[in-house]
């Protein structure tokens, strides 16, 4: 008899709309080189958007369409994250008594020298980064004082050893960035660099979506995680409390 791995169900969901995507959005249609966010990037909350994207996840998940509900929530450190799992939880999409189990290992990817800068306050404000960005890729590049999309998986990696080691059979919920959620794609699936870029180039993670695996015990010698859906936004577009919004985190560049 096989001992099982790794959770029955694993749901992966990307914080809600949180104030500093709001900033972004504005900074960038104003051409201004900073996004307008004091303090640090991890005690941005969620946007009042994003708490009703939260709720609306919950009420889904309460009424049976997420394919059961988390026994097991892992969430960011991050504010927004952490809010967005509370919400969930407590509009009925876990039991009410479910911890929230914070892993600073899920956090935002870091962009050292590059914080608060738009894509044009990238190239004014540090060119010679733009330049290397441009060279080595978003897999591949860090910027000083931050990390590359290798980093964060290396981080991921311990962080699934953790989630095969405790929470096997079980269904587990990860509450995260949109980073976070293709970087976990990656090493779930055993994806190459060009597939995973090819992934994250067709389109933002939205918040509040879902992306959902199941075990799956003829998946390789010993089962696996097979991806049942991704970046599902039903949840929100099916709520007319909720709008469905896409739009990179507050300190991350748009694509290219």
């Amino acid at each position: 008899m096989t001992t099982a791995r790794w959770p029955s169900r694993l749901w992966l969901v990307r914080h809600g709309q949180s104030a500093g995507n709001v900033a972004r959005d504005l900074a960038h249609a104003s051409g201004e080189h900073r996004i307008a966010i004091e303090g640090r990037d991890v005690d941005v909350p969620l946007s009042r958007l994003g708490y009703a994207q939260a709720d609306a996840l919950g009420r889904w998940f309460a009424r049976g369409a997420g394919n059961g509900r988390p026994d097991v929530i892992l969430a960011s450190p991050y504010v927004r994250a952490r809010e967005t799992a509370r919400r969930f939880r407590d509009a009925g999409g876990a039991d009410p008594d479910e911890t929230i189990c914070a892993d600073e290992r899920l956090r935002e990817k870091e962009f050292g020298i590059l914080d608060g800068l738009t894509t044009a306050g990238i190239r004014a404000v540090q060119p010679e980064q733009a330049e290397f960005r441009r060279l080595l890729g978003k897999f591949y590049h860090r910027p000083p004082g931050g990390e590359s999309w290798c980093d964060v998986i290396f981080r991921l990696r311990s962080l699934m050893d953790t989630v095969s080691l405790h929470y096997a059979a079980r269904e587990v919920m990860i509450v995260a960035h949109q980073v976070v959620v293709l970087c976990l794609r990656y090493i779930i699936e055993n994806l190459s660099e060009e597939e995973i870029l090819a992934i994250d180039k067709s389109g933002d993670v939205a918040n509040c979506s879902i992306t959902e695996y199941a075990h799956d015990p003829g998946a390789g010698k010993d089962g696996g995680l097979v991806l049942v859906r991704y970046n599902v936004t039903a949840p929100v577009d099916e709520d007319p409390a909720a709008e469905t919004t896409s739009a990179p985190d507050a300190l991350v560049a748009p694509r290219g």
